[in-house]
């Protein structure tokens, strides 16, 4: 079953004639959408924000370096023991007012922690390959949603071409009655009757060229473009069989090894997972080393030396259960993960599943259709031929026109529903939609 035949359409937007683009094929489309789409640059921008993520959970590794520099003027109340005594003098009561200058290095490393610092690095990592799933996952949609919308586009125009072949009709069909009943062959009402199918065909009309235009602007809008851009597709395909039942499972089966969701959903795990290890380690000793050197005096320019060095353990010992509630917390996000996990497994089963049903249905319609479509129009054939003897009412001729009119609207819509369901499929797989086809079957 194959047909290959270009069509084309330009939209015009507010009335004013833009001057026409080159056609744009599906290939042509989906560039344009990975090029523009602001959604996907969304998802690179979260890529980026998950990859400093993990430099920032690398930090604690290295020491901690502060520069200080101050100043204070002080005075203070002198506490001495009291029997003391200065030859001469009093014991001051207050000291000051004095100058305070200083100015040094402090730096600070943790020496060991359990391992809360390697587990906020694992959880860190772990999300930033779940941002990048995501972007896959989100890039994938993008492309189904090019897609669909570039084959709803072509469904559209196809339907304007039929509903203006049946306006066609309705009018030669009109031309027919008013020589009949200027012969006196038929009375006036078939004539009425011809005209009001007419009215109803070129009303047909006008709401096909509507939908165009809608469609249109759809297939722009998921392109990343605004939706009012002038627009010329060119669409030519061959429509290829679905897979055979048999591969479904198959299908099941790659889609569980390569759908980009699932691998978010196991980074994400792995991520509430390592989150668990971390708030356990956090309510665990920290064993740190600590060092500053410096300069201190009451001149502008100290003179003073100031150092120190050593270890320190902190010991954490009341929180208010801040630390036993984000362990209880970390716990419960890993269980939801796990289960969100599961459900998505199972809904991936169940896409490819409905997916390749929807994909038989499609292919099996067009093939009805076209049985349908071969039969209206020899019933048509055979009841014009009637009419133009008597044989036949004017009821007759146009219930036979309005049903092969209905019958070409069918096929040239699930012509393209079948390419779209193939998409459909290819995606629910996790293939990509690499495979698409690039025109109007037949």
């Amino acid at each position: 079953m194959k047909n290959s035949f270009p069509v084309l359409f330009s939209l015009l937007v507010g009335g004013l004639a833009a001057q026409p683009a080159a056609p744009l094929a599906l290939e042509d489309c989906l560039t344009l959408a990975a090029e523009k789409h602001p959604a996907l640059n969304a998802g690179q921008a979260g890529v980026a924000a998950a990859a400093e993520a993990v430099g920032e959970a690398r930090a604690p590794y290295y020491p901690q370096v502060e520069l200080n520099a101050g100043y204070h003027r002080w005075q203070r109340r002198a506490y001495l023991p009291s029997g003391l005594s200065l030859p001469g003098r009093s014991i001051p009561e207050i000291i000051g007012p004095l100058n305070d200058w200083n100015g040094g290095v402090f730096s600070r490393v943790t020496l060991y922690d359990f391992g809360e610092r390697a587990a906020g690095l694992e959880a860190a990592q772990a999300r930033r390959a779940g941002a990048e799933a995501d972007v896959a996952a989100l890039q994938a949609d993008v492309r189904l949603g090019v897609q669909a919308a570039f084959f709803a586009l072509a469904a559209a125009q196809d339907l304007h071409g039929v509903a203006r072949k049946n306006f066609a009709r309705t009018e030669s069909h009109l031309r027919l009655a008013e020589i009949r009943r200027g012969s006196g062959a038929v009375p006036q009402a078939d004539v009425l009757r011809a005209q009001a199918e007419v009215a109803s065909a070129n009303l047909h009309l006008i709401n096909a060229e509507s939908r165009v235009r809608v469609a249109a602007g759809r297939l722009n809008t998921a392109m990343g473009r605004a939706a009012e851009t002038p627009l010329i597709i060119a669409a030519s395909s061959t429509a290829q069989p679905p897979p055979a039942r048999a591969d479904l499972a198959a299908a099941v089966g790659r889609a569980l090894a390569q759908r980009p969701e699932l691998k978010s959903g196991e980074k994400r795990t792995a991520a509430a997972r390592a989150a668990v290890s971390a708030a356990r380690a956090s309510r665990a000793p920290k064993l740190r080393a600590d060092g500053s050197f410096g300069w201190r005096d009451t001149a502008l320019l100290p003179d003073n030396r100031e150092w120190q060095a050593g270890l320190s353990v902190d010991v954490p010992l009341f929180d208010a259960g801040s630390r036993v509630r984000r362990l209880a917390r970390s716990q419960a996000e890993l269980v939801r993960e796990e289960a969100g996990m599961e459900n998505r497994r199972l809904q991936i089963r169940e896409e490819v599943w409905s997916a390749g049903v929807e994909l038989e249905r499609a292919w099996a319609s067009i093939a009805a259709n076209e049985t349908n479509v071969r039969a209206s129009e020899e019933s048509l054939r055979v009841v014009q031929e009637r009419y133009q003897l008597g044989a036949a009412v004017i009821t007759d001729l146009l219930d036979t026109q309005t049903a092969l009119a209905r019958a070409e609207g069918s096929l040239a819509e699930c012509r393209w529903s079948y390419l779209a369901a193939r998409a459909a499929f290819e995606r629910a797989v996790g293939a990509g939609s690499q495979g698409a086809t690039r025109a109007s079957p037949s």
